[in-house]
């Protein structure tokens, strides 16, 4: 007897050898047929859906859980626009702590103050309390004299502003957050990617480098994951400053690992190791993605994150030892970077199945493309960045280079896999907006950026569902609709392929079903 039977509903199954079916069967938690294969079975439980729209779960191949679960339940400057405003919040929040604590604050972006803000200002409301207020590109902060006392003397350089490794260094002062703490967080940000429709996610760096929480963070997952808590399937990348010299058999080959060798691919369905994440440059919002050409209007190219010389000899010793990569690449300097490393990687030890990714992607040349496909490397965007940055980013960018940002069409027409992403929580999440995005490739303000770029709704679709189960070595239970996959289904208020583009943003989110059960998340009937 089957499990369920979902029936009188419009499946789009993202699978070419049965692209559209009405009824799905499950049992144990997975799809055992689809529509005459399943209509006649008798089941515990049938659910007319009557005429709704059923998808494959979305997948989100870069999310950062705990910083957005944390961010939610941190004081937020955001949306203030003058340096006043900002400054009553950190007074605010720094009157709750206790003399000598450290005050988190969320929310901060220079671009909407027109500057950053310096130490002093920050010193005059914070009552001699540590003060980090973290960029909310992630790639920078603001802090006070009280943190700046406690780092080398040239951090004082930047007037309290800290970027990429200056500013890991600050927050390393301020970790480790524990496992409790990051288990609620990582809690309350897998709830909300339910309730979008998203059943699967590549958490993208745990345990150091720009963003991790504590050395043991991974802990804090499993601790869910021993509770019934996680709420959806989460794949871990380890940071690449988490791996370290080993004494492997020569013949292995493996000059650094991580402590007894576990790589890509170690765990379950609902919990495994992913990639290792690399950074090779910044973000664009704090000005650091590391450039070929200038900002428009500025002097400055970026920054890599450390030298090339190390980046590269990081991102080969993972490939040697086994690693899916992820390496982060937003400027178009950064990626000839990376792809520079992979192909050094490949010729080393070719691993045609490595799948290795870029992430990011945001400014990539047209001759960049070929080396993309040549190379078997995926591209991991976020369109959301677009929608909401796409107005600044463009200027910065230039004319010229503005219609290579963050592509789509230029991917696929040149072979390499185009995955969907958020970079959660850095801008909005929703799988479905950024799928508008990435079709009509317009930001909030009707900007056209890079509109030779737009695919259909199909490829964007694809995008967030089988391309990313690819991505993550998933493709065996993920990405489609079925026989033998996981029952991970989102259901629809409408078909995003017969609404108008306009419209794709907004369709509701009727249900969410992981192993075949249907999710509670805020706002589901």
């Amino acid at each position: 007897m089957l499990t369920a039977r979902l029936t009188n509903a419009n499946v789009v199954t993202m699978d070419p050898a049965h692209p559209v079916a009405h009824d799905i069967g499950i049992w144990n938690g997975r799809v055992v047929g689809l529509d005459d294969a399943v209509t006649g079975l008798p089941a515990r439980e049938v659910v007319d859906l009557q005429g709704a729209t059923v998808l494959p779960g979305f997948i989100d191949s870069h999310v950062h859980l705990a910083w957005a679960g944390l961010k939610a339940a941190t004081p937020s400057v955001a949306p203030c626009t003058r340096a006043e405003d900002v400054l009553a919040v950190v007074a605010r929040a720094a009157a709750e702590r206790p003399p000598g604590a450290w005050v988190d604050i969320a929310g901060y972006d220079q671009r909407a103050l027109g500057r950053h803000l310096t130490a002093a200002e920050l010193d005059g409301v914070g009552g001699g309390r540590k003060i980090f207020m973290l960029h909310d590109s992630g790639h920078g902060c603001v802090v006070n004299s009280a943190v700046l006392d406690l780092l080398p003397a040239s951090a004082a350089e930047g007037g309290g502003f800290l970027a990429e490794s200056a500013m890991t260094a600050a927050r390393r002062l301020r970790l480790p957050y524990s496992q409790e703490e990051l288990a609620d967080a990582i809690e309350r940000a897998g709830r909300q990617c339910l309730a979008e429709g998203i059943t699967a996610c590549a958490e993208a760096g745990i345990g150091g480098g720009l963003l991790g929480h504590s050395p043991v963070e991974a802990g804090a997952y499993q601790l869910l994951r021993d509770q019934g808590r996680l709420p959806l399937r989460v794949q871990l990348m380890a940071a690449g400053d988490t791996l370290r010299p080993v004494a492997a058999h020569a013949g292995d080959g493996i000059p650094r690992a991580l402590d007894l060798g576990l790589r890509t691919g170690f765990g379950d369905d609902w919990l495994s190791v992913g990639a290792l994440k690399i950074y090779t440059d910044g973000g664009m919002m704090a000005r650091t993605a590391a450039l070929t050409s200038p900002y428009v209007g500025t002097d400055t190219s970026g920054e890599l994150q450390d030298t090339p010389e190390r980046i590269t000899d990081l991102i080969v010793d993972g490939h040697l030892a086994g690693w899916q990569l992820a390496v982060h690449a937003i400027g178009d300097r950064a990626a000839d970077l990376a792809l520079d490393a992979l192909e050094r990687a490949q010729r080393l030890r070719p691993r045609p199945e490595a799948r290795h990714r870029i992430e990011h992607a945001g400014l990539i040349r047209p001759d960049q493309l070929p080396r993309f496909a040549a190379l078997g490397v995926a591209a991991v965007v976020q369109p959301n960045f677009l929608r909401y940055f796409g107005d600044d980013y463009a200027t910065v960018m230039g004319p010229e280079r503005a219609p290579w940002m963050y592509r789509g069409r230029g991917f696929l027409d040149h072979g390499v896999s185009l995955v969907g992403s958020s970079d959660r929580p850095v801008t909005d999440g929703s799988p479905l907006r950024a799928v508008q995005f990435m079709v009509e490739r317009a930001s909030l303000s009707g900007r056209a950026i890079g509109p030779a770029e737009a695919v259909t709704v199909d490829e964007a679709l694809y995008a967030y569902t089988a391309a990313g189960a690819r991505a993550c070595h998933w493709e065996h239970a993920a990405g489609t609709v079925s026989a033998g996959k996981r029952a991970d289904l989102v259901v629809l208020g409408d078909d995003p392929r017969r609404v108008e583009t306009s419209r794709i943003g907004g369709i509701e989110v009727v249900a969410t079903y992981v192993d075949g059960v249907r999710t509670t998340h805020p706002g589901a009937p």
